[in-house]
């Protein structure tokens, strides 16, 4: 079927669209989503699991249904601006080093306050008491984890599944971040959510593990840490990032970690000491590795099973 090759012309477009714009400051269609997710939530809120099911289930297949019309199309040349255009819209890996670079330059400046206020942009943790040492380990690991979240994922569910993969995992990882945390509200309303998300990035963030062994600066030292420690992590998935980046960069993660104000112990992984803020570059230079690395295996996996078919 033409489809794959259109396919891999397509998330090779959308991949080079991220690295030269990244995502807009306003208008990105993403943040639109949110806010159609968000009026739903208010329409359909209770504290029951069967009220977060359905709407998981109305976001999420919205968002697939947009994509396989796409998928239908069957002028090539439109059917690869549409995979290249959605694409660039679920990836958020351009933005995502720059962040990081962002924070480091902040510490570097010795500015806390300015850091401090950048941190929201990379997680939830609460920033207000970190000082340069935790607010340095935070923005690694979150780099580590949304290198999978933001890349990886997503390319990942392009390869296999085309637009409509694209937009429903990227429906599912915002559902996941808006109403999949821990909280009085969203205990039950948000469990659809987050158990899908754990499901929907089971396999990115294994791949993302084994990339960053490739890519890393340490593949020995990587491959050790995430064989060791990548299971320990509360989350199925994080642990196997976090982990992975913490042998590449010979640091350790993990540590107490505040949330609004409640209080999560991870184990440590690595075995390195603390990341430090020298370290933040180098975890951003790491993310842009692995992001390149798993844009050339989507696009090459698209284009051998259209290969595969044509023989």
């Amino acid at each position: 079927m033409r489809i794959w090759s259109d396919r891999a012309a397509g998330l090779a477009l959308g991949v080079a669209l991220d690295a030269i714009i990244g995502d807009p400051r306003k208008g990105h269609p993403v943040a639109a989503f949110g806010r159609v997710a968000g009026g739903l939530e208010g329409k359909l809120y209770g504290d029951a699991r069967a009220n977060g099911v359905l709407h998981v289930a109305l976001c999420v297949g919205a968002a697939a249904g947009i994509g396989v019309l796409a998928e239908r199309v069957r002028h090539p040349v439109v059917r690869t601006a549409l995979t290249a255009a959605a694409t660039w819209a679920v990836l958020g890996g351009t933005t995502l080093a720059r962040e990081g670079e962002h924070m480091a330059e902040a510490l570097e400046d010795e500015d806390l306050r300015r850091a401090r206020e950048r941190l929201p942009h990379l997680c939830g943790r609460d920033p207000s008491g970190l000082a340069a040492p935790e607010l340095a380990r935070a923005t690694v690991e979150s780099l580590a984890e949304n290198t999978s979240d933001a890349v990886v994922a997503p390319l990942f569910w392009g390869a296999v599944a085309g637009v409509p993969g694209l937009l429903a995992y990227r429906a599912i990882n915002t559902l996941d971040a808006m109403v999949g945390h821990r909280s009085p509200r969203y205990e039950r309303f948000g469990w659809a959510a987050a158990r899908l998300d754990d499901v929907a990035n089971y396999v990115p963030a294994r791949l993302t593990g084994l990339i960053t062994v490739l890519a890393g600066p340490d593949p020995r030292g990587a491959l050790a840490v995430l064989k060791r420690d990548g299971h320990r992590h509360p989350s199925p998935n994080a642990g196997r990032c976090e982990a992975a980046f913490a042998g590449a960069l010979g640091v350790t993660l993990g540590g107490v970690n505040v949330y609004g104000g409640r209080i999560e112990r991870r184990p440590s992984m690595g075995d390195g000491p603390q990341p430090q803020v020298r370290d933040i570059r180098r975890a951003a230079r790491l993310t842009r590795a692995v992001s390149l690395v798993a844009a050339g295996a989507a696009v090459l996996t698209a284009w051998a099973v259209r290969r595969v078919q044509t023989r």
